[in-house]
């Protein structure tokens, strides 16, 4: 495995979820301004129900694809001659993973449409909510089979498909709902909200028949021999899926309780059932959109380590392993320190400019300081997977939701929503520490304070400074439009981010080669 294929593989995913969640971004502009606060609050509510579905009929799945693929290509590329080489079993652990999926998913789609109803109103609380998660239920099917496609795709570490997958899906769920909303909907919000969860099932649908359709084309890893040795899949397969499966359900249930209790609780705090949805919407539907922007390549990064560092793992080349968790460390630094320093600098104006809110504005501000600290944390999990140690991860992540949900009830009805901020900063925080700590025995790890975190903070705080008030003065005089002026403003601090850092020499180009 070299550091130039992880590079490469994560500029792939990167530049396509780039482009992305530049889609949905200003597709979450138009659901704001479309629904309003409280019904994006309410169309935010039925994904807790999503979640839990797809941990049990894809997340596990999908990562012992990829892992198990990653394995087996690794023995095959250890044989000599080429005609002794197979996609045999490579094809084996695809399909059984597959269909396993699917027919988990099915069974899901049956239940939640049947019992739609009493999740509306007894899981999540709010009754208006059963049509959608009625249409939800539709889309299972379909993500079952390209969730399992592209674990296998990255397995191979062949991101492109996934990555053209993620774009596509986005693609036809906004333009799916742009026509159906001015075809049907006649601008009406309430139409809408349903209309959107049935671009979530278009989406899904036409990433399935690409994905279905780039598989068939898609050049072989391996030369076919007829007559090929079989190797276990059903058995490590399920010994890999089974406890992650549990591990993320159990994640996916906190997660839903969390995100349930969040509106509870501030209607303790004193606030409507209108005002608790809309906060819970500007916060989820607003702001953390936009602080998970920036970890497009964080994510990207991630998603590519697992079958990286598990190949690095089998193969027990150390060297490798360590070299790639610095370097993850160190950029998850420096894209976090830039990205905290945007946030802190242009945050209320962001807010206010894109979704003509000023809370969204002040929830982007505090919820900056998150970035570093949030894109460490999911890049040293993936390490951890990697290698085999899913269970630390686990224990890990539940721990950092135990705390955040200890905010949301004994702190959000004190001090509202505030302070269920404070519990999301300190849970991020506690998790990436507690993957530090789980990675320091298996993983040497030199950490470089003064060019990762001291060099790129002093930067950041110096040219975003001079630059924000420049930026006020500019936008005192009114030359340009407010949006045009804090685009650029943005994309100037990059501008003299990125440089800094090389003269400094916090990065050099050895770190890409």
């Amino acid at each position: 495995m070299k550091k130039y294929t992880i590079i490469k593989g994560t500029l792939i995913l990167t530049f396509a979820g780039l482009i992305t969640r530049l889609i949905g971004f200003f597709y979450k502009i138009y659901l704001s301004n479309t629904l309003g606060a409280e019904k994006l609050g309410l169309y935010q509510l039925i994904f807790p129900i999503y979640g839990i579905c797809f941990t049990l009929f894809a997340s596990g799945i999908q990562t012992a694809i990829s892992k198990l693929t990653a394995d087996e290509n690794g023995k095959q590329q250890l044989v000599q001659n080429p005609e002794f080489r197979s996609r045999y079993n490579l094809n084996r652990i695809l399909c059984i993973g597959m269909s396993l999926s699917f027919a988990i998913a099915s069974i899901l789609a049956i239940l939640v449409y049947t019992n739609a109803e009493f999740l509306a109103a007894k899981v999540l609380k709010e009754a208006s909510c059963t049509a959608s998660v009625k249409i939800l239920a539709f889309a299972f099917p379909f993500c079952s089979i390209s969730s399992s496609i592209n674990g296998y795709c990255y397995g191979l570490k062949r991101p492109g498909i996934p990555a053209s997958t993620q774009l596509l899906e986005q693609i036809i769920r906004v333009a799916a709902v742009y026509y159906m909303a001015a075809a049907f909907g006649n601008g009406s919000a309430g139409i809408t909200c349903e209309l959107a969860v049935m671009g979530i099932i278009f989406g899904e649908a036409g990433s399935m028949l690409f994905n279905i359709v780039s598989l068939s084309v898609m050049k072989k890893p391996f030369p076919t021999k007829k007559h090929c040795k079989k190797t276990p899949v059903i058995a490590p397969l399920t010994t890999y899926m089974i406890p992650l499966t549990s591990n993320h359900l159990v994640v996916s249930l906190l997660n839903s309780l969390e995100a349930i209790l969040i509106p509870a609780m501030l209607r303790k705090y004193g606030l409507t059932g209108s005002e608790a949805l809309s906060i819970y919407g500007i916060l989820t539907g607003m702001s953390i959109p936009f602080i998970l922007f920036p970890s497009t390549v964080t994510n990207s990064l991630a998603v590519l380590l697992l079958p990286a560092i598990s190949e690095a793992s089998s193969e027990k080349d150390q060297r490798t392993i360590n070299q790639t968790t610095q370097t993850c460390i160190k950029y998850c630094m420096i894209i976090g320190i830039f990205s905290t320093g945007i946030f802190i600098l242009f945050g209320q104006s962001l807010g206010e400019f894109f979704f003509h809110n000023a809370l969204a504005g002040r929830f982007l501000v505090i919820l900056g300081w998150l970035c570093p600290f949030m894109y460490i944390a999911t890049t040293l999990g993936s390490i951890i997977n990697g290698l085999g140690k899913t269970h630390l991860t686990f224990i890990n992540t539940v721990t950092g939701l135990g705390i955040r949900i200890l905010f949301v009830f004994y702190m959000v009805p004190d001090k509202g929503i505030y302070g269920y901020l404070v519990g999301l900063l300190v849970s991020e925080l506690a998790i990436a520490f507690l993957n530090y700590l789980s990675l320091r025995n298996a993983v040497h790890i030199e950490l470089d304070a003064i060019n990762w975190l001291v060099k790129p903070a002093l930067i950041m705080l110096l040219s975003g400074t001079l630059l924000q008030k420049t930026y006020i003065y500019i936008l005192n005089l009114a030359l340009f439009p407010n949006m045009v002026t804090l685009i650029f403003f943005c994309l100037i601090t990059l501008g003299l981010y990125i440089p800094f850092l090389f003269i400094s020499k916090s990065i050099t180009m050895e770190d890409f080669k």
